[in-house]
């Protein structure tokens, strides 16, 4: 089978001064992990990796970087899925962690549920040891600064789709030599959310979906409006009797029209076809075409 390897750093209206660096941020991610997808990783362990390092880039909503929830907090929602069985992990308003797409892996592997949230998420990492950060190591600049700007202002609507916001979801879809395929998604959500919210990136469907019989989709931009249609399943279904191309399409018509809302996706089918779409100003993605060359976009 074709090994694919397709990553985004999310849609919205990302300021042009940061275009260089989210480019840099997905060609990152695409030219670290697919020569380990050659040499025989999982596309679950591949979609893994490169979203650890898009969470580890302080450009991206995910991480180090992730927007300021109504309370100056940082709270992080993952999925991680796997196509040969339709196992997912997933977590919800997690603190102080630097990946916690890998934490979303560990309640799959290591746990008889699915998603865990808040402080049961978090006791769940202490108990596997994973590190907890002082939250100033995830905090940036650029997030302080913008947060003490919209903190008090009572016009501001985080799911504007042409707000000059400088970060969104990261995610990454992966097809592996066996064919098997994987969906990963990463967020900090939307800034000055309320706290405990969850939008769509940890919902399996909505933000991210893995099925080895149609094709997996990893989604970004207003949750809301992806929860309602279920954005990635919706894809997938499609896959599975139209071209990768013409699915992604429709999920974004459907997300525009029934959904009423805004955002973006990749995927790969079942096929090892790439697909792609979005109805905001701007998506941030990446992908290794079939001669091995990176290709990197945004606009």
């Amino acid at each position: 089978m074709p090994i694919r390897l397709i990553v985004h750093g999310g849609a919205w209206s990302i300021p042009d001064e940061m275009d260089a660096a989210h480019l840099n941020g997905v060609q990152k991610a695409l030219e670290t992990v697919y020569p380990a997808l050659q040499a025989g990783i999982s596309a679950l362990q591949a979609v893994e990796q490169a979203v650890n390092i898009l969470e580890e880039d302080p450009t991206f909503d995910a991480g180090r970087g992730a927007f300021l929830n109504d309370q100056g907090e940082i709270e992080l929602d993952a999925i991680i899925m796997d196509g040969r069985d339709l196992s997912f992990g997933a977590v919800a308003a997690v603190q102080n962690l630097l990946h916690p797409v890998s934490l979303a892996q560990q309640v799959m592997v290591k746990t008889d549920h699915s998603m865990l949230v808040g402080k049961g998420a978090q006791a769940f990492a202490r108990a596997i040891g994973m590190e907890e950060l002082d939250p100033t190591v995830l905090l940036t600049e650029r997030e302080l600064a913008y947060y003490h700007q919209i903190k008090e202002d009572p016009n501001f609507k985080s799911h504007h789709p042409f707000e000059p916001l400088p970060s969104d979801t990261v995610g990454a879809v992966a097809m592996d030599k066996d064919g098997n395929l994987a969906a990963a998604t990463s967020t900090g959500g939307t800034p000055r959310k309320m706290a405990g919210r969850v939008g769509d990136s940890p919902i399996i469907g909505a933000g991210a979906y893995a099925d080895n019989q149609t094709g997996a989709v990893s989604t970004t931009g207003w949750g809301e409006s992806i929860m309602k249609v279920l954005l990635a399943k919706t894809v997938c279904d499609r896959m599975e009797h139209t071209n990768a191309e013409e699915a992604a399409r429709f999920g974004v018509q459907v997300l525009r029209e029934k959904g009423k809302g805004y955002g973006g996706l990749i995927g790969v089918n079942a096929q090892g076809d790439y697909s792609f779409a979005y109805n905001t100003e701007k998506m941030a993605w990446g992908w290794v075409d079939t001669r091995g060359t990176i290709q990197a976009r945004i606009k």
